[in-house]
């Protein structure tokens, strides 16, 4: 199977782990604690690769239980040595052991999920075997080329309520490195999934992803947590242009707002003479909102409904023209979408910060017993509103030694 553009990898493993349980009832992991692997050494653990004090990959960088992660982060290679680097190697991420409880004589091996290989013009093909491949290093001279090179592991823990990892996972995507690269971004990701649950699809974790649908919905009453729909592309929908431009072909037809993609829409409705201006307006503002036009939007995209308090609230503006006590017609339906990125400059992550919904109206045309069509537009623009990153040094030591009271003894 070949595609091109994103890479997601949704294969799910039918292996089961191996048993004999060895541990005791009370043995069981808690959150944070590193998710122990087989060895020699009583301190080994599930490394997931990771950026420290710089961009560049640290190893030692422990899988905590219970805390999803997805960092990226680059790695120095020598493409003569890219066969003898274990970090490339799909071997060294499939072949630890995981512990199904710490200090436990069960294991649990991880079993390869599936296998993308990525070419030098980004296109995407799904391998049918799941065999470990080795980096492979083919060509002469300048036109040498490193084949199998991991650049992105995605972890797939399943646990119990209990605290027990029963099955893992991993998901791998290889590419080709040509000898004028230096340096190699990797992506690393892992995510716990409790047993006999779904997992629920987020836009980010934690910032929003591009692409992936704005997660929204609204307080059905006050003191109460977020709800929304289950359909995620359906939570904040505008009008979708349909090739023949007429609205009420088109009622009940809405686009996602997709994080990062700004769309412009519009289609047109005719008014007969028989229908009043008020119950114009509200029609015409019922099509441009559509069904359960939200309250909030989240800031991230894997906010909790619960937390209420961390939701942006969208703000509902009205500009009409001038004239007062005249009935106005809803045209335009204009969302501005207020982003910034937060966190560290080596990852940064986007964060939705404002959401202005404004409604433009104005004047009817007055045509006394005629039909008359209108053009009804909507517009989502995405504005990137953060601050220019600043670098910021500590302030130098200070000095604060004594010198014992005869240091200069003779001289002084």
């Amino acid at each position: 199977m070949k595609t091109s553009g994103g890479f997601t990898l949704n294969a799910e493993s039918d292996a089961s782990s191996t048993t004999n349980s060895g541990a005791s009832g009370a043995a069981k992991y808690k959150y944070g604690v590193p998710v122990q692997t087989s060895s020699a050494s009583s301190n080994s653990f599930l490394r997931l690769p990771s950026p420290l004090a710089s961009s560049l990959c640290s190893d030692n960088n422990p899988a905590a239980f219970l805390v999803n992660q997805a960092v990226k982060c680059t790695r120095r290679m020598h493409l003569e040595q890219c066969e003898e680097i274990e970090a490339l190697s799909m071997a060294y991420y499939s072949s630890p052991t995981i512990l199904r409880v710490p200090n436990s004589a069960t294991q649990v091996p991880i079993t390869v999920q599936s296998i993308t290989i990525q070419s030098l013009n980004k296109t995407l093909t799904r391998l049918e075997s799941t065999g470990v491949l080795q980096p492979a290093l083919i060509g002469a001279g300048e036109d040498k080329t490193c084949t199998n090179v991991v650049l992105q592991v995605k972890y797939s823990l399943t646990y119990t309520d209990r605290g027990k990892i029963l099955e893992a996972g991993v998901s791998f995507l290889l590419g080709t490195v040509r000898s004028t690269v230096a340096a190699l971004q990797q992506k690393f990701e892992i995510r716990f999934i409790q047993q006999n649950t779904k997992p629920v699809p987020l836009s980010g974790n934690p910032g929003y992803v591009v692409g992936l649908p704005l997660v929204a919905g609204f307080q059905p009453q006050k003191g109460s947590g977020i709800t929304h729909t289950l359909n995620r592309y359906g939570q904040l929908t505008v009008l979708r242009s349909t090739t023949e431009q007429d609205c009420l072909a088109s009622v009940g037809l809405r686009t996602p707002v997709l994080f990062g993609y700004n769309v412009l829409s519009a289609c047109q409705l005719r008014l007969t003479s028989a229908i009043s201006c008020q119950l114009a307006a509200q029609k015409v503002r019922d099509l441009l909102k559509g069904q359960g036009f939200p309250d909030y939007v989240a800031p991230f995209g894997n906010s909790r409904p619960q937390d209420l308090l961390d939701w942006v609230p969208v703000h509902i503006v009205s500009q009409s023209s001038n004239m007062k006590g005249s009935c106005q017609l809803p045209v335009a339906l204009v969302i501005e979408v207020k982003w910034t990125k937060y966190g560290s400059l080596l990852n940064p992550q986007a964060k939705i910060v404002n959401v202005t919904a404004n409604f433009i109206s104005s004047l009817p045309e007055t045509r006394s017993g005629k039909d008359r069509t209108i053009v009804i537009s909507t517009a989502v623009t995405f504005v990137d509103v953060s601050a220019p990153a600043e670098a910021g040094f500590r302030a130098p030591p200070t000095i604060n030694a004594k010198l014992p009271l005869n240091f200069f003894f003779p001289f002084v």
